[in-house]
């Protein structure tokens, strides 16, 4: 997991963030962002749609991360007062 911007310096630190077994062998599927074609091999990246199903799974968890953390900002009807409650969440 990377997290940064989805420019060319986000691509390279997601490509470096990844263990080297999966940088020899695996797929990465990603949307037809143009950081990602010119940052990762051939090789390795496959650009898919949303309708393929192959980043379900990522979309689904970055989903939970929003909900989870917007439990920290005020503005939202999630937000805890408690201190207790904010470290429970996370």
């Amino acid at each position: 997991m990377f997290v940064g911007s989805r420019g060319k310096a986000g691509a390279k630190g997601l490509w470096r963030s990844l263990p080297g077994v999966y940088r020899q062998r695996a797929v990465i599927y990603t949307d037809f962002w143009k950081a990602y074609a010119e940052v990762l091999p051939s090789k390795r990246h496959k650009a898919v749609g949303k309708s393929s199903g192959k980043t379900n799974h990522i979309e689904r968890f970055n989903c939970t991360l929003r909900q989870r953390v917007s439990r920290l900002v005020r503005s939202t009807l999630s937000f805890s007062k408690k201190l207790e409650n904010h470290i429970g969440a996370i």
